[in-house]
C-alpha cells in the first residue's frame, strides 16, 4: 500500500504542476498579443526611417556626423537584453552564450585590457555576467516594468553621450528578434558608429531626390540620434515579445509532458492496485484452504 500512496502523491502533484504551466501559458499568450502588436506596428516607421538614412548617405552627406565616424574599437560597449524571469526555454541562455561567442570571436583583446564594458536590460543577463565577473556598466531591469519610448530614449541618450565623449568607440546590441510566437532570431546589430548598409541599385531601384528644410546639416542632427533611439527601442519590444513567445512555447512543452507523466503514473498505480487486490484474494483464498484442512 505504501507504493500506492506514493504514487497518488505523485499522481497529485504532476497534475497540480500542469495546471501552473498552463495558467502560465495562457497568460503569455495573452500578453504576446500586445507586445506583437507594438513590434509590427513600429516596424514600418524604423524600417523607413531607415530608408531615408540610407538614401542621404548615398550623398556623404553623413561624413561630418560624430556617430557616423569609424574608429579603431579600442573601448567596445555591449547592450545584452534578455528577461528579468526564466521559464522561457533557452530564451535567455542563446543570448548570453551569444554574448560570451561574440567577445571571443570579435574583442578578445578589448576583453583582456578590460576595455570592454556592457549595459545588461534583464535581470537573467546582468546575473550571469556579473557572476563571471564582467564589467557591467549599468542595468536597466525595471525598464522592462514601463517599457515605452521615453524610458529607452533616456538609455539610448546615455549611450549616444558616452559616444561622443569617447568613452566608447564601438557600440553592439545583442537581443533575441521576434518573428513569431515559436521562433526567436537571435541578432547581433551594430549600433554605434551608424553604418549605413550598401544596397546595390537595379534596375527597379531609384535614388530619392531630397529637397531639404531645413538645412541638411541641420536636419541630420535630429534624424540620426532619432534612428538611434528607435533601433534601440525596436530590440527592447522585440525582445520583450519574444520573450512571451518563448514562454508560452516553453510552457505549452510542459503542459504536454506533464500530460505524458500523468498517463504513465496512472498506469501504474492501476496496475499496482490490480497487483494488490490480487495479492489480497491469494491470502484470503489461502488462509480458507488452511481453515478447511
Amino acid at each position: 500500500m505504501a507504493g500506492l500512496k506514493e504514487v497518488r502523491t505523485r499522481i497529485a502533484s504532476v497534475i497540480s504542476t500542469q495546471q501552473i504551466t498552463s495558467a502560465m501559458k495562457m497568460v503569455a499568450a495573452s500578453k504576446l498579443r500586445k507586445a506583437q502588436n507594438n513590434i509590427v506596428a513600429l516596424r514600418p516607421y524604423a524600417l523607413k526611417l531607415k530608408g531615408i538614412i540610407q538614401n542621404i548617405s548615398e550623398n556623404g552627406s553623413m561624413a561630418d556626423s560624430v556617430f557616423t565616424k569609424v574608429e579603431d574599437p579600442d573601448k567596445v560597449l555591449l547592450v545584452v537584453i534578455t528577461s528579468n524571469r526564466g521559464m522561457c526555454g533557452a530564451f535567455n541562455s542563446s543570448v548570453n552564450k551569444a554574448t560570451l561567442e561574440h567577445i571571443q570571436t570579435n574583442f578578445a583583446d578589448q576583453n583582456k585590457r578590460g576595455n570592454l564594458h556592457m549595459i545588461t536590460i534583464g535581470r537573467k543577463g546582468t546575473e550571469f555576467f556579473k557572476r563571471r565577473n564582467y564589467k557591467v556598466e549599468a542595468s536597466f531591469n525595471s525598464v522592462f516594468d514601463n517599457l515605452v519610448y521615453p524610458n529607452v530614449s533616456e538609455i539610448a541618450n546615455q549611450i549616444m553621450d558616452w559616444y561622443k565623449d569617447k568613452t566608447y568607440s564601438r557600440v553592439d546590441i545583442i537581443y533575441n528578434q521576434f518573428k513569431n510566437a515559436a521562433t526567436q532570431i537571435l541578432a547581433v546589430e551594430q549600433m554605434l558608429p551608424l553604418v549605413p548598409e550598401k544596397v546595390e541599385v537595379t534596375q527597379k531601384q531609384f535614388h530619392n531626390d531630397y529637397i531639404f528644410e531645413p538645412e541638411e546639416e541641420e536636419l541630420l542632427l535630429a534624424v540620426i540620434p532619432q534612428l538611434l533611439r528607435i533601433q534601440l527601442f525596436k530590440a527592447l519590444l522585440d525582445s520583450y515579445a519574444s520573450e512571451f513567445g518563448a514562454r508560452m512555447t516553453a510552457m505549452h512543452k510542459a503542459t504536454e509532458n506533464a500530460g505524458e507523466i500523468l498517463k504513465d503514473l496512472k498506469i501504474r498505480y492501476n496496475n499496482a492496485r490490480q497487483a494488490s487486490i490480487t495479492k489480497e484474494l491469494i491470502e484470503i483464498v489461502s488462509g480458507a484452504e488452511v481453515l478447511k484442512k
